[in-house]
């Protein structure tokens, strides 16, 4: 954890400083739609959703486009699936449960909170290929072109798009009973 701190406690300090400002935001959306005649529960569903994706999902995006220093001789690209996942289980249990939880963390909240606020998302299979797995694939091809000593692996493209998904179902409650169809 004292590493963790030590490399990315930059990214942490101004996540926390940035709740109380987004829930400055959060509010006042509500307040702007709930003025439109959005539904007052609706209003605080849609804002809340919207707050926690961008709240969420940005201090991991800057995480993993951040350049970092790799032993010599680490492979940089993964491309044959499940190959990276593999070599990452081979190590000790604590790095293992930073890595994978890491990568499933990194679009937790964006699937969280898509499908509460956009009905397009509100399918499995949307969140994890549409959602997921192209969000995941632009950051690895970002890396791959723009960010050094990045390791780009198939295998994070997999893991962040299940992420999404687990976000999507964990919030299934709040979506799935919202998509009642409306009589004609």
């Amino acid at each position: 954890m004292a590493q963790v701190w030590a490399h990315w406690h930059t990214v942490l300090i101004t996540t926390a400083a940035l709740v109380p400002l987004t829930l400055l935001v959060v509010a006042g959306m509500v307040r702007r739609r709930s003025r439109a005649g959005v539904s007052r529960g609706r209003a605080w569903r849609w804002s809340l959703a919207e707050g926690a994706m961008v709240l969420g999902t940005l201090p991991w995006v800057w995480m993993t486009l951040t350049p970092v220093q790799v032993p010599p001789g680490t492979v940089l690209v993964y491309l044959e699936p499940l190959s990276d996942l593999r070599a990452q289980l081979t190590q000790p249990l604590p790095w293992v449960i930073t890595q994978v939880g890491g990568n499933l963390l990194v679009f937790f909240a964006l699937g969280a909170g898509a499908p509460v606020r956009f009905a397009a998302f509100a399918a499995p299979a949307r969140l994890l290929l549409l959602l997921g797995a192209a969000c995941s694939l632009m950051i690895e091809v970002t890396q791959l072109l723009f960010v050094t000593n990045r390791v780009c692996s198939v295998d994070d493209v997999l893991v962040n798009a299940v992420g999404c998904l687990l976000g999507g179902l964990a919030t299934r409650p709040w979506w799935s009973r919202a998509r009642v169809p409306v009589p004609a």
